[in-house]
């Protein structure tokens, strides 16, 4: 159901991809707009994107938020959202980040896969998730929502591209059928201390259900995943905050590290 015309959606769109672009805090859209519905927050998550690519912007990849229990319970919601993943957010392995790009970022480990066939439909299972899947790599969300105090609601949070701000992927990649990936355990290291620790099956009892989901939640749109994406499946931890100096080192059973400084 929506509730906003094209004028409110394209305003909000600007509103909050200015607020992306010059690192400023705004409140929650939902504050506004408080009947607002999660149909109309993805249209404005669309049209942010269709700006993008209006200038030049390319799109790389998607990603699921919100899919952990313990990101879930963190940020006091009860249902997953998705994102677009633009060129300029990716970073390589060792990255320096610039922290004055960003509002309040947080790190969150990651799986993340490459598709080899059309993923489409309300219906899609585990196991064909797997089966459409070509490798499977390691990856470092850094998320960043524009709300003031990291304060959202599911809606606003949709709109607001899932918080979406920059990936990192590691240099390692394995087969889908290498691991078991509900088991693959994750330690993240803070300036040399473990602050967060995880297995795949924090992400909706399996990494691929959520893969599942977002072919679900694009099917509502007459969108797919087509072969060849890129997709981020979740956060398997709870995210870190992190400020300029720290130093994060994500290490993954079967796919190595991940490393990044904040500057």
């Amino acid at each position: 159901m929506r509730t906003l015309d094209q004028n409110t959606v394209e305003q909000l769109a600007d509103h909050l991809e200015k607020a992306e672009l010059e690192a400023y805090e705004v409140t929650k859209i939902t504050d506004d707009y408080p009947d607002m519905t999660f149909t109309d927050a993805t249209d404005v998550q669309w049209q942010i994107r269709r700006n993008k690519e209006a200038r030049g912007v390319k799109m790389i990849g998607m990603k699921m938020g919100l899919t952990s229990w313990a990101k879930m319970e963190q940020m006091g919601v009860e249902q997953p959202c998705y994102g677009f993943l633009a060129d300029y957010f990716s970073l390589p392995d060792g990255a320096e980040v610039q922290t004055s790009e960003l509002i309040h970022p947080k790190v969150e480990a990651e799986l993340a896969l490459v598709t080899k066939k059309v993923l489409k439909g309300s219906n899609v299972t585990i196991q064909e998730v797997l089966d459409a899947t070509d490798i499977v790599v390691p990856a470092v969300e850094i998320i960043d929502s524009r709300y003031k105090d990291f304060k959202f609601d599911i809606t606003s949070v949709q709109a607001d591209n899932s918080s979406s701000t920059r990936f990192v992927v590691g240099s390692r990649s394995a087969a889908p059928d290498a691991f078991d990936w509900s088991t693959l355990g994750v330690v993240m290291l803070k300036n040399g201390e473990v602050v967060q620790m995880g297995a795949g099956a924090a992400v909706l009892d399996h990494p691929a259900n959520s893969v599942a989901m977002l072919a679900k939640m694009l099917d509502e749109r007459d969108e797919e995943i087509p072969a060849g994406s890129f997709i981020m499946t979740g956060g398997i931890t709870a995210a870190v905050l992190v400020e300029p100096g720290d130093s994060i080192v994500v290490r993954y059973q079967h796919l190595g590290d991940i490393t990044m400084t904040f500057v």
